[in-house]
């Protein structure tokens, strides 16, 4: 912030007042945007991500195409079928898919992370074992029928 250096006084107002000029960053989320995060924070429901000055949420069935067990003495969730670990610190790609925006502390973003080129980042690293994993989750069903 830069000021011009004098300042006004009001009459009746104790405060001094000084034009200045800034500049500002800031950050407004757009719907089906797509954006990289950290997790902060794993509870039963879903996972808390932040995108810099925002957090946003990961329900739980939009974390994968599996079903997740939530390990609440680990703080994470475990892939039933995959095995994929979700747990605090992990970076992750997903895509915005519903804003509200009011006050400080009652912004809420929704986020998904169950579309191709989403998910935790070592998810995305190795699309041939998620190929594999999905194949013999086929062959086990058609057993099983």
């Amino acid at each position: 912030a830069k000021s011009d250096g004098i300042g006004k006084v009001i009459p009746g107002d104790g405060a001094a007042y000084y034009e200045t000029t800034f500049k500002a960053l800031v950050y407004k989320p757009d719907l089906q945007e797509i954006i990289d995060g950290e997790v902060i924070e794993i509870v039963e429901f879903g996972a808390f991500v932040r995108l810099g000055p925002l957090d946003g949420l990961v329900h739980v069935s939009q974390i994968a195409d599996d079903f997740l067990n939530y390990d609440s003495k680990g703080s994470r969730f475990v892939g039933k079928a995959s095995n994929k670990v979700l747990q605090e610190g992990d970076k992750v790609r997903a895509r915005i898919v519903t804003i509200s925006l009011k006050k400080a502390k009652e912004n809420k973003i929704g986020l998904t992370m169950r579309q191709g080129g989403l998910g935790k980042f070592e998810w995305l690293e190795a699309p041939e074992a998620a190929v594999v994993q999905a194949e013999k989750k086929k062959k086990r069903r058609k057993r099983r029928e």
